[in-house]
């Protein structure tokens, strides 16, 4: 009931934060660890006491209502650049709660499928760690997205910068005669729900000899393997899914790196200012790219509330629309040049 509790509160807090009714920046007060070690303090006296003196309402109601506020409380401090981590965590607790059940029932199928899920479901959270180059205790009391200012360091803004926009009969034929293309679907693609426009778009570049693969960085997305299971739905080739260490040799020798509503995963801020707060985590090397097209609705900064640098490079070319729609237009392009 408690790990159930948590992952379900958790979850509605995760599922808030990423359809933007709650802000996904961390939200931190002063004594916050204090204040959630002290709830884990009292769920686990109470549930001695429950286990003690036996089933009771007086132990039990208030077991379940710390719970759910516990989950609220783990999740709140997370920023939304971290919420495919956290998804892959409370995932792995609801198969927990699903194992506790089977010894509760006594039931063999419960008990194996709660624990596959639960170790799958950490082994995942721990990969995926791993591959922002951060440790999980930093994912979960990190407070992820808050911008802070080290010695030396500056946040990119948009003060005095300047973007290049272009138009999509201007990036069709930039695409039409590159030689190699990589495209870098983000979270931006899936809300468009433009899977089957890439593909049509990429098949439209093939026939015309171009090279084309997909950058898919570990995190992009909002859960685990989202740009794999998005792609794989529009037939794109398997082979042209390639992770991010497999690909990020090849943006040097790629003629045009194509965003597709994508931001913090090809953010040159992870590697460039120490003061920002994606500073570290592992990036898709899109600004080695030869020219660069960024698909966005607007200028608005990705989870993690900073500006991309990458957008006022002088290599990249903004594209400004629904991506579907853009997509589609390019297809066109493509096709008249």
């Amino acid at each position: 009931m408690v790990v159930g509790g948590i992952s379900f509160a958790g979850s509605a807090v995760a599922f808030a934060k990423l359809q933007g009714l709650v802000t996904g920046t961390p939200i931190t007060y002063a004594g916050q660890q204090v204040v959630n070690a002290l709830l884990a303090i009292a769920i686990v006296a109470l549930a001695v006491a429950n286990l003690a003196i036996g089933s009771q309402a007086v132990f039990f109601i208030p077991l379940l209502l710390l719970a759910l506020v516990l989950g609220v409380a783990f999740v709140i401090p997370i920023g939304g650049a971290d919420m495919p981590v956290v998804i892959s965590l409370l995932n792995a607790f609801t198969g927990l709660s699903v194992a506790a059940s089977g010894f509760v029932l006594n039931n063999f199928a419960l008990i194996v499928a709660g624990t596959l899920v639960g170790a799958s479901g950490t082994l995942l959270t721990t990969l995926m760690s791993q591959a922002m180059g951060r440790s999980l205790a930093n994912v979960l009391f990190g407070a992820f997205g808050q911008v802070q200012t080290a010695a030396g360091g500056t946040a990119v803004t948009a003060e005095g910068k300047s973007v290049r926009s272009g138009s999509p009969e201007d990036v069709g034929t930039m695409l039409a005669y590159a030689r190699k293309v990589i495209i870098v679907p983000g979270y931006g693609l899936a809300v468009a729900q433009g899977q089957h426009a890439v593909k049509e778009l990429a098949d439209e570049l093939e026939k015309r000899g171009v090279e084309v693969d997909y950058a898919i960085h570990p995190v992009a997305g909002r859960m685990p393997g989202h740009m794999n299971v998005l792609l794989a739905e529009a037939n794109v080739p398997y082979e042209q899914l390639k992770e991010m260490d497999d690909i990020n040799g090849e943006f040097q020798s790629a003629d045009v790196a194509m965003v597709v509503g994508a931001n913090d995963v090809v953010n040159p801020a992870a590697r460039n200012t120490p003061g920002s707060p994606i500073y570290g985590m592992p990036i898709l090397n899109v600004d080695q790219a030869k020219n660069i097209v960024f698909m966005k609705r607007s200028m608005r900064p990705g989870f993690a509330g900073i500006d991309n640098e990458l957008l006022y490079d002088p290599k990249t070319i903004m594209l400004f629309g629904d991506a579907k729609d853009s997509l589609t237009k390019l297809v066109g392009a493509v096709k008249a040049a």
